[in-house]
């Protein structure tokens, strides 16, 4: 049987004040060390955990340089779907049918989801990583930028290892998730699933402890059962664009009323939906519904959930989209300029990175509609000189 320390007791270590990021590495670690062992860790353990730790210069770089995520939704979606991922994905369906049964029935979680996180993740278990997840874990958690995001997944990939569910030789990718469908240790500990019976939480090698940890997860972030997630419509040439977005919701029918079509099957009634215009409105649209949002909690990349949301439905049954004839994507340096335009008007865009995430989105939304522009939220270079 699986035993840990309270989660409470990993991730937060009321014995002792948090670690204080930066500083002189070894002295960090060492104050690192006496915290986890006040927090009831042995200190045999402690010490083989930490041992001959050093920073890893390649794993701050991946952290500042995340650059596929400036690709446009279409050149996204069109580098990681292919026509090999969806036979495998459908093929694997089958295989693990059992498996995606019961993660529907236990959590509510349907295979295509799941699918297209463990394709988009690792290509179905075959490229888990090859970052030393100890390493990993400790540079992040002792640089600045987000210490408290990586502070507490030290000391819970302490838990696991003290529980002989993470050796020391463990790697993964590069921010510390491991496994077929990438979670973060503190994320294992607390809604892991031993889906195969045998006493441990292995999400490297076992399909079923991956694939239910997965839905565990989805499922305490908001999954709600038996609702759907995405589909593709038709907007009229009409249509207000300023409506467009995740910031607007309204009741699916209601959409319909406004001569939204779905391609394929018929709208959610009762339930909140928002249009979705990845690319603006000469792009591919969608009906978003808020299992939707809920996936933004595996990753907070608006084209990588958008892409997985949308690969899912295709692993499902859906026909490939409409890609229409979007207007041409800004370069990075244009998309940089056109976020310090909008940070200057005041509006909140984040990092000035190049990336169109969602606040950018929104900010440009709100100044395509302050100057009379189409507001369907997809930045132009027309925008950027009106600026």
């Amino acid at each position: 049987m699986r035993f840990a320390l309270p989660l409470a007791l990993v991730l937060a270590g009321p014995a002792m004040a948090a670690t204080p990021c930066g500083g002189d590495f070894g002295a960090w670690v060492v104050a690192l060390k006496a915290e986890a062992t006040a927090n009831g860790i042995p200190a045999d353990t402690a010490d083989a955990f930490f041992a001959g730790l050093s920073p890893d210069a390649r794993v701050l770089r991946a952290d500042r340089s995340q650059g596929v995520f400036r690709k446009s939704f279409l050149d996204f979606s069109q580098s990681l779907i292919s026509r090999d991922r969806l036979v495998r994905g459908r093929a694997l369906a089958d295989q693990w049918d059992a498996v995606f049964a019961r993660a529907e029935a236990e959590y509510g979680v349907p295979r295509g989801i799941l699918l297209a996180f463990w394709a988009f993740e690792t290509d179905y278990g075959a490229v888990q990583g090859d970052f030393e997840t100890r390493r990993a874990l400790v540079t992040l958690a002792h640089d600045c930028r987000r210490p408290d995001l990586f502070r507490p997944q030290v000391l819970a990939a302490l838990e696991m290892h003290r529980l002989g569910e993470f050796d020391l030789d463990t790697t993964g990718a590069w921010a510390g998730e491991i496994g077929m469908v990438q979670m973060l240790p503190g994320d294992i500990l607390a809604r892991g699933v031993d889906g195969d019976g045998d006493g441990l939480v292995t999400l490297k090698t076992s399909v079923p402890d991956a694939l239910l940890s997965g839905a565990k997860m989805l499922q305490h972030h908001g999954w709600q059962a038996g609702q759907p997630w995405m589909q593709e419509v038709i907007l009229p040439d009409t249509f207000d664009w300023a409506l467009t977005g995740l910031e607007t919701e309204l009741p699916a029918e209601q959409w319909a009323a406004m001569g939204v079509q779905v391609r394929a099957g018929t709208v959610s009634n009762g339930i909140p939906a928002s249009i979705l215009l990845p690319q603006g409105r000469k792009g591919p649209a969608f009906l978003i519904y808020p299992n939707f949002r809920t996936l933004f909690e595996w990753n907070k990349s608006f084209v990588y959930v958008t892409t997985a949301a949308y690969f899912a439905t295709r692993l499902t049954g859906a026909e490939p989209y409409l890609a229409g004839n979007p207007d041409p994507a800004l370069s990075v340096d244009q998309m940089k300029a056109l976020q310090g335009k909008l940070a200057a008007l005041g509006h909140d865009v984040g990092a000035i990175d190049g990336i169109l995430g969602a606040a950018t989105r929104i900010a440009v939304q709100k100044e395509q509609a302050r100057l009379g522009l189409p507001a369907d939220a997809w930045p132009t270079v027309e925008l950027l000189d009106k600026l």
